[in-house]
């Protein structure tokens, strides 16, 4: 059994009925982006990205969101020291492998926006001096629903496009709740994940998921649906660039996960949903008519798509 083989069990074993959700985090790890969780409370949101965290032999930093969380209580701050006479730069949860931003939509949008800079440029800066991250750095966050809770700021379509996933929790089905009450009633407290993947593993799945290949044809294939957002009736803000490229690495992503060195269709398909429903926003006629997720259905419904055969 491989690593990435490894990685899924033991997560499997801490968190139940979230394959697909474990599947697309290890794919974010891989590609060093970020992923935002959102469901309502009690879901479960908090346990997987901990227990994801846990399976990795790095540095993991967590941070409860608040309304009263200031930008410095994430970044850092250089302040004076008496003895040194002297400011010293301390910096914040950030310097960190994998950092848990907990019920992020609590905080207000100007600490939201301090993550902006770490999370696209793998920097931080505290009073002008710019300091690296380390390697790898993901961003894991939680949210509830914005529409549901009470004293949350939605985040702006910047933050959200610094994303690379957006997954959302469903409830656990009536054999999954089962299995949680048999496992988790016996057993105080959480389930500890074993410690199974180095940096230095993640470091080598990072240069090798460079290596898969894509096919022209898939590179139209992946044009042509982020296009279509662009000048659909019922789609006020479409797809950007950014979401393109964001679509392309995480189609090659989940096909080196499935040991394949290429991508099909079907690799992008898989993550359409994750990577684009949540920096898509639809106008207020569309709104009226459909929900967003049958919008981008129908829109891919209707592309054409490549045959396999001709993309090996």
């Amino acid at each position: 059994m491989n690593s990435i083989s490894l990685l899924r069990e033991e997560l499997n074993k801490a968190v139940i009925g979230r394959e697909k959700e474990i599947e697309l985090m290890l794919m974010g790890l891989i590609l060093q982006g970020h992923v935002l969780l959102e469901s309502v409370p009690g879901s479960g949101k908090t346990m997987m990205a901990k227990s994801f965290a846990e399976a990795i032999q790095g540095e993991f930093k967590r941070l409860q969101f608040t309304p009263d969380v200031l930008p410095s209580d994430v970044t850092g701050i250089s302040f004076f020291h008496p003895k040194k006479q002297d400011f010293v730069l301390r910096v914040g949860p950030v310097m960190s492998n994998i950092l848990l931003a907990d019920e992020i939509n609590r905080a207000t949008p100007r600490t939201q926006s301090s993550l902006l800079e770490s999370m696209e440029e793998k920097q931080v800066t505290i009073d002008g001096e710019t300091i690296k991250l380390l390697t790898p750095f993901m961003v894991i966050a939680t949210q509830n629903p914005v529409e549901s809770q009470q004293g949350t700021f939605p985040l702006p379509a910047a933050q959200l496009d610094r994303f690379l996933f957006k997954l959302t929790i469903d409830y656990p089905s009536v054999e999954e709740e089962r299995v949680i009450l048999q496992q988790f009633g016996r057993t105080p407290g959480e389930i500890k994940s074993k410690k199974v993947v180095t940096l230095e593993q993640i470091g080598n799945w990072s240069e090798q998921v460079k290596d898969v290949a894509v096919h022209d044809d898939i590179m139209t294939y992946i044009i042509q649906i982020v296009h279509s957002t662009r000048n659909h009736p019922y789609i006020e803000l479409g797809l950007s660039s950014r979401a393109s490229l964001a679509l392309l690495q995480a189609a090659k992503a989940h096909a080196f996960i499935n040991n394949r060195m290429y991508v099909t269709p079907d690799d992008v398909k898989n993550v359409i949903e994750p990577v684009c429903l949540h920096r898509m926003k639809l106008s207020s006629q569309g709104m009226l008519i459909h929900n967003l997720v049958e919008v981008m259905r129908e829109l891919v419904s209707k592309i054409e798509v490549p045959v396999e055969a001709t993309i090996r």
